[in-house]
């Protein structure tokens, strides 16, 4: 199913609104100041989300402050006006939000007014339950239809929640609000006071994306398979991903926010929502950020169905879509996996959201991939957002055992399963080359690392993205070959334990039984330029399973790289070492390597044929069973 195509196909225009509505619910309309006057002292207000909250009220409550004393403000986040935080106002107004926007965050650093820390999920149930009692609400909606009708448009989330158990429901009827679809709708009837207000509905626009930002959407979208349902979370990261998908096929949306990049990605038949598990062939969302162009693609669109929280940021929905994938922000993570999203040290900043509820739908999901991204450095590159130990004060939203990969622009980190040991070295892995170091000596004395890793500082590096390829042998198999990783020693324990005798022989050209740990070490630790080393690996439930492996080893003084690789058993005679082989040399001669040399036992045939295979001009010798090899570059 092509949602492009529905759109074009079912799409109608702007419904003509009751004419007749104001006169029909004239004993409910009433002018803004009019309808706040409603408002008593010491009584708890909700003002709706985001681009949706009712500016036209909003400003008239302001102007009641000397009236108003000891009233609570309580809100998700709102991008527009906040003229109750202005400092002046705190001796009225008590600000309490879910979600810190840059609107309201000065107030609530300087203590002047209040976060509460909460999964989304879990904020319907305070205004149900009665934990969290809302005397009014002001919201905002579109004018009632024939049947009385109103869409909250923009801004379902939890304002649909929230008007429906507020004691006094005020709402703002602005013909500019897009009329979306789904689970949005609220009858004129169940609104106490409507006011008419026709004013813009408020907009952002997309944000300016750098560099870093770039590379790690460029890190997330190789982790997204065709079929995939996301989740896209606030933020300028999972934003940007959404130009870096137009390669995929079927991918479908089940998240709190959709923005102006969905559009494009639609019209492409990239989203389509033909896998879904749940709404099948629906863009599934709670609000949108966006511009008027993206409110005026959503009006009366059925392609979208925006739902409440309560439905939206349930793990159990979320976890039944296959192939969820959620994609969430953090300010820092330490080097056991914990993630802080909400504060700068004790300073809070934005708030929890629904990081967890999506992580942890999407990480049971059958295919799920929870993912936290972050660019590895703040302040200009002056310190680094991966660390040892997370900044005094600092909040975890997500916790070491619910993290799943961790994205920066250097790449990606996978640690559920993993050790502590592995978590550290695999996110040290990913910060920032400048880092690397110090974090390293501080994982050791922190215990995390052995004394014996003091040995790798300084070789912590990652191979460029330049030198990954694949191979697709005859049976249909694709072999995926990459540099090696930092995190690579347990999948290379692995082969080495898997190999033959013979074949460990014809590697080592020795009886050994097994490769100690300071071997793999070798292997692992490298620069990429002047050692380099490519594994061949399969894709498995845990990851990926190393079956081939190839090395070369410069010296400097002849310009000529000693060469090695090695194929698992049941693997070989498949073309692998010649296709390995091939690879290794166009990385060499990239790197201004004039040739090769290697060590080969004379009852080695398979990789004599190998070498004969290499279209390099070949010199050999013959000493004691071992034939040197010198492969000269054309």
């Amino acid at each position: 199913m092509n949602l492009s195509g529905s759109v074009v196909a079912m799409k109608t225009e702007r419904p003509s609104f009751d004419p007749h509505w104001r006169k029909k619910f004239k004993a409910q309309i009433l002018s803004a100041e009019e309808a706040v006057a409603r408002i008593r002292p010491g009584q708890r207000v909700f003002v709706g989300t985001g681009c949706g909250e009712p500016l036209l009220l909003v400003r008239a409550l302001a102007k009641r402050a000397t009236e108003l004393p000891d009233t609570e403000i309580v809100h998700l986040l709102t991008f527009g006006e906040a003229p109750y935080a202005h400092r002046e106002m705190t001796q009225y107004f008590r600000v309490n939000s879910f979600f810190i926007a840059e609107n309201v965050r000065h107030i609530i650093q300087e203590g002047l007014g209040d976060y509460t820390p909460i999964h989304l999920s879990d904020i319907p149930r305070l205004f149900e339950s009665g934990q969290l009692p809302l005397d009014v609400a002001l919201i905002q909606i579109t004018p009632p239809d024939g049947d009385g009708l109103c869409s909250l448009g923009v801004s379902v989330d939890i304002v649909k929640k929230a008007a429906e158990n507020a004691s006094l429901v005020i709402a703002q009827v602005n013909p500019n609000m897009p009329r979306t679809l789904g689970n949005s709708f609220i009858h004129a009837y169940d609104v106490d006071i409507l006011v008419p207000g026709d004013e813009p509905i408020l907009e952002v626009q997309p944000p300016e994306i750098d560099d870093v930002t770039r590379q790690i959407a460029e890190n997330l979208a190789s982790l997204i398979e065709d079929g995939s349902t996301l989740e896209v979370g606030i933020g300028r990261i999972p934003q940007a991903l959404l130009s870096f998908l137009r390669d995929k096929k079927d991918l479908g949306l089940h998240t709190e926010m959709i923005t102006d990049g969905v559009m494009d990605l639609i019209e492409a038949g990239v989203i389509t929502g033909a896998r879904k598990t749940l709404d099948r062939g629906k863009v599934v969302a709670s609000f949108c950020l966006g511009t008027r162009k993206l409110y005026d693609y959503i009006h009366n669109n059925p392609v979208f169905s925006f739902q409440p929280t309560e439905y939206v940021n349930n793990p159990s929905i979320i976890t039944q879509q296959h192939k969820m994938v959620a994609i969430n922000t953090a300010l820092e993570i330490d080097l056991t996996g914990q993630v802080c999203a909400d504060s700068l040290g004790s300073k809070f900043f934005s708030g929890v959201g629904g990081q967890v509820d999506f992580n942890r739908g999407a990480a049971k999901a059958p295919g799920g991939k929870a993912i936290i991204a972050l660019p590895s450095t703040a302040q200009g590159g002056k310190v680094s957002r991966i660390v040892t130990r997370l900044s005094p004060g600092a909040g975890v939203v997500t916790t070491r055992a619910g993290v799943q990969y961790v994205v920066t622009e250097h790449g990606v980190a996978y640690l559920h399963g993993k050790s502590v040991q592995e978590r550290a070295l695999a996110l040290i892995s990913v910060a920032h080359p400048n880092f690397r170091e110090q974090l390293l000596r501080e994982a050791i004395e922190a215990k995390y690392l052995s004394a014996e890793m003091a040995d790798v500082e300084g070789k912590i590096h990652v191979g460029p993205k330049e030198l990954r390829t694949t191979y697709l042998l005859s049976d249909g198999t694709l072999i995926n070959f990459r540099p090696i990783h930092p995190t690579d020693m347990p999948r290379m324990r692995d082969l080495f334990y898997k190999l033959s005798e013979a074949t460990m022989y014809y590697r080592f050209m020795s009886r050994q039984k097994f490769v100690s740990r300071r071997q793999i070490k070798e292997f692992v630790y490298i620069d990429h330029r002047n050692d380099v080393t490519i594994v061949g690996t399969l894709p498995e439930a845990y990851g990926e399973e190393i079956i081939a492996i190839g090395s070369y080893y410069l010296d400097p003084k002849t310009n000529l790289a000693e060469v090695a690789f090695v194929v698992a058993d049941a693997w070989q005679n498949h073309g692998i070492g010649t296709f390995l082989l091939q690879h290794l040399m166009r990385i060499a001669r990239r790197n201004g390597i004039r040739g090769f040399t290697a060590e080969v036992l004379a009852e080695n045939k398979a990789m004599q044929a190998v070498i004969g295979k290499s279209n390099t001009k070949v010199r050999s010798r013959l000493e004691n069973h071992v034939i040197s090899y010198e492969m000269l570059f054309e």
